[in-house]
């Protein structure tokens, strides 16, 4: 799309949120410091690939038009506390599990999109609450303040955590992946707990079985790419909520990349 053409979707620019009316806004005591803040991030590294972009639109198209099924699941809102092995992994098992059973019975591609890594934010009717008899701000998400009554002050600062608990979240989920936790063939390594109805689970193993027999058969014939079967695709969500930290998080890319993008190299 060429610079002179003035029609809206070409005008927009990463500050254009600005123009419109703004809703669940977080008022800083520091102008200067969040001003400060967002700074440094803009000038972190990003935390996705214009590749990963690219792919993930090309997903979505396909989902658009029948071709594929999308799964997206995930808290509500994250606390910084997620940010640990245990917690992670026991997400993405849930998520692999449901794409799995969706994976045998739809007979299509599932798209895996987990809603982790950056949902600190936590939307709020009324700014404030009343605990204990007082009127306090309301708890707005790891990343404005505290669960804790005693700082619910918004803090600009809790935004580069919140830049490294979604960094750190989103390379443990890659090298999970890349280290096959994913593979079908190990279905069996993904632990039910979580599946509390035995009928439920029973049938869950039931699909588990029947595809580790087919993998078997096929692995012998030779008819598998232990690639195709080995890792997935599987993307991070969250809701916008702090217009300006997402601004500060978003790139350029230069046009000679989103073509090589799109043509796959």
């Amino acid at each position: 799309m060429s610079s002179s053409n003035t029609n809206e979707h070409s005008a927009w620019t990463p500050d254009s949120w600005k123009t419109k009316p703004i809703k669940q806004d977080v008022v800083y005591d520091d102008p200067e410091e969040l001003s400060t803040v967002l700074s440094r991030i803009t000038n972190m590294p990003p935390l996705v690939s214009a590749a990963e972009i690219e792919r993930l639109r090309g997903q979505l198209k396909d989902v658009a038009e029948g071709r594929a099924f999308l799964l997206q699941g995930g808290d509500c809102a994250e606390s910084f506390d997620y940010c640990n092995p245990t917690a992670i992994e026991d997400k993405l098992k849930v998520l692999l599990q449901m794409s799995l059973v969706l994976l045998w019975g739809l007979r299509q591609p599932i798209v895996r999109i987990a809603r982790m890594a950056g949902q600190y934010a936590k939307p709020r009717s009324s700014p404030f609450e009343t605990v204990d008899g007082k009127q306090i701000m309301s708890y707005r998400g790891d990343n404005v303040n505290s669960i804790d009554p005693a700082a619910r002050r918004p803090d600009p600062q809790r935004l580069i955590s919140a830049y490294f608990h979604s960094a750190a979240t989103v390379n443990y989920v890659r090298m999970l992946l890349a280290a096959g936790f994913a593979d079908l063939h190990r279905p069996d390594a993904w632990d039910l707990g979580h599946v509390r109805n035995p009928s439920i689970r029973r049938e869950y193993q039931s699909i588990v079985n029947r595809l580790t027999d087919s993998l078997g058969f096929m692995d012998v014939i030779g008819a598998t790419g232990q690639t195709a079967v080995s890792t997935v695709d599987l993307y991070t969500s969250h809701e916008a909520l702090l217009l300006d930290y997402e601004q500060a998080l978003t790139r350029p890319v230069p046009k000679a990349t989103q073509t090589q993008t799109r043509r796959g190299t």
